[in-house]
């Protein structure tokens, strides 16, 4: 069965429903096709590690702005916080990339039940450990972070305060990937529910 099949697939986070990866994250926020500029001089692409490691630290950012909407609907449930650092952790050459990237995949966990302003912060924070393993996890991370202020803000202001969050993002970006992230969020701007209109 296929990506899009919603008896295999969660529908937002596109992770098999049954434990598997078959059809994780292909289609929904990443590409069947991926951008060399994100994949890893040693796996094909342009991407230098140093680079790749300013995308984890910029989505470990977005993630962690949000995270007090997840935190206050679980206080005692540490995985999104934990996927969090653990992130930084990568980034900062103290840990190997499954440790971060089997994080991510706890604080997804953490958001299946919930709903709202919630579950797209612990998917943000997931998103973002997830940067590890594939880079173009960095722009899942801003998208579920800017939802995540969406959906916690009146719905008369949900845009306006999307709009915020997208612009407090841009702000955050180091230099050196500033123009790689805004013209990733323009290509992939339509597979993540148009959030980066900013």
């Amino acid at each position: 069965m296929g990506v899009g099949d919603s008896r295999i697939c969660d529908e937002l986070t596109g992770r098999a429903i049954d434990g598997s990866c078959r059809c994780y994250l292909l289609g929904v926020i990443l590409p069947k096709v991926r951008d060399p500029r994100l994949v890893t001089v040693r796996r094909g692409g342009t991407l230098t590690d140093s680079d790749h490691r300013l995308l984890a630290l910029w989505a470990a950012a977005c993630a962690e702005h949000v995270l007090s909407h997840f935190e206050r609907a679980c206080p005692g449930d540490d995985r999104p916080r934990r996927a969090i650092q653990l992130g930084r952790a990568w980034a900062h050459g103290e840990i190997a990339m499954t440790e971060a990237r089997t994080a991510g995949g706890h604080a997804n966990g953490a958001a299946r039940p919930l709903s709202g302003a919630p579950r797209h912060a612990a998917y943000a924070a997931g998103q973002a450990a997830c940067v590890a393993h594939i880079a173009a996890h960095g722009l899942g991370a801003a998208a579920y972070a800017i939802r995540a202020v969406g959906a916690a803000a009146p719905e008369i202001e949900s845009q306006s305060a999307g709009r915020l969050e997208c612009q407090w993002q841009r702000e955050q970006l180091a230099t050196e990937i500033r123009a790689l992230v805004l013209d990733d969020q323009r290509l992939r701007n339509d597979v993540c529910w148009s959030v980066f209109d900013c």
